[in-house]
C-alpha cells in the first residue's frame, strides 16, 4: 500500500493565495492601494504571523498577502493577474489616482492592462470579454 501512495500525484485544486512583497513600514500604503483603491477587503492575519508585519486581503476566492521584505526589490516581470468585471472603470480609477497604465496586446478572450503598485511591483488586470458577432 505504501508504494501506491508514493506513486500517486497530487490533485491541484487551485491557488489559495499569492504573496506580494513590500518594504518595511508600508502597511498603510498597501491598505490604501489594495484595500481602498482596488476595493479588496482586508482580512485578519493569524495571530502567530502578525509580528512579521504586512497585511492580507480577500480577492474573490483567493487571498493576497502583502509580505514585508527587509531587502525589498520590486517584481518587474513576475506579477499577479487579477480578473475584474469592469476593466475600463478600474483603469479610470487608477489613472485618476496617478498610476500609469501600460496597454498590452489582448490575449484571446481577455482585455488587459498593467500598472505598478505603490512599491513598484508589476500588476496585471484582466477582463474576460465575449467575442463579437
Amino acid at each position: 500500500m505504501k508504494g501506491d501512495v508514493m506513486t500517486m500525484k497530487p490533485l491541484f485544486k487551485g491557488i489559495d493565495h499569492i504573496q506580494i512583497a513590500a518594504p518595511p513600514g508600508s502597511e498603510e500604503q498597501a491598505r490604501a492601494f489594495y484595500g481602498m483603491l482596488l476595493g479588496m477587503q482586508e482580512i485578519e492575519k493569524p495571530e502567530n504571523l502578525k509580528a512579521r508585519g504586512g497585511c492580507w486581503f480577500q480577492c474573490g476566492a483567493q487571498e493576497v498577502h502583502i509580505g514585508i521584505q527587509p531587502d525589498f526589490v520590486p517584481a518587474k516581470k513576475a506579477h499577479p493577474g487579477f480578473t475584474v468585471d469592469s476593466l475600463i472603470v478600474l483603469k479610470r480609477q487608477l489613472e485618476d489616482a496617478g498610476y500609469l497604465i501600460s496597454e498590452e496586446p489582448p490575449i484571446a478572450g481577455r482585455a488587459r492592462f498593467f500598472t505598478h503598485d505603490p512599491f513598484g511591483n508589476r500588476i496585471e488586470f484582466l477582463e474576460y470579454v465575449k467575442p463579437s458577432c
